[in-house]
C-alpha cells in the first residue's frame, strides 16, 4: 500500500513538472496533480488497453507510433474530466504526454524502480 501511495505522489510530482515545462499545459496545484494522476491512471488502465486493441492494425502499419496518438486523446480526456487541469491542443496533450512518460521514468529510476 506504501509503495502504490508513493507511486502516485511520484507521478503527481512527474505532472507538475511537466507541467511547468510545457506552454499550454497547467495544474492548478499538488492537489489538482494528484486528482489528475489518480484520473490518468484510471484511464490509462481502463481505456487505454481498449483503444490499443482496437487500433491494432493502424499500430503494426506505424510501428506503434500511434500509440503516441492514444496517449495524447488520453490526456485531452482527463483534461476534460479534470477541471483543474487545461490543455491548449493536442500538441500540447502531444508533448505532455511524451514528455510526463520520461520525468515519471527519471523519478521512478531515482526512486530504485519497481
Amino acid at each position: 500500500m506504501i509503495k502504490l501511495i508513493l507511486n502516485w505522489f511520484l507521478y503527481a510530482a512527474a505532472i507538475l513538472v511537466t507541467a511547468y515545462i510545457l506552454p499550454g499545459v497547467a495544474v492548478s496545484g499538488f492537489v489538482a496533480a494528484l486528482i489528475l494522476a489518480a484520473v490518468l491512471g484510471a484511464i490509462n488502465m481502463l481505456l487505454r488497453p481498449i483503444l490499443i486493441f482496437l487500433t491494432l492494425p493502424i499500430n503494426v502499419i506505424t510501428l506503434g507510433l500511434f500509440t503516441l496518438v492514444i496517449n495524447a486523446a488520453l490526456v485531452m480526456l482527463a483534461a476534460y474530466m479534470v477541471p483543474d487541469f487545461t490543455v491548449s491542443g493536442f500538441w500540447a496533450a502531444f508533448f505532455f504526454a511524451l514528455v510526463l512518460a520520461v520525468i515519471h521514468g527519471l523519478l521512478n529510476a531515482l526512486k530504485g524502480g519497481d
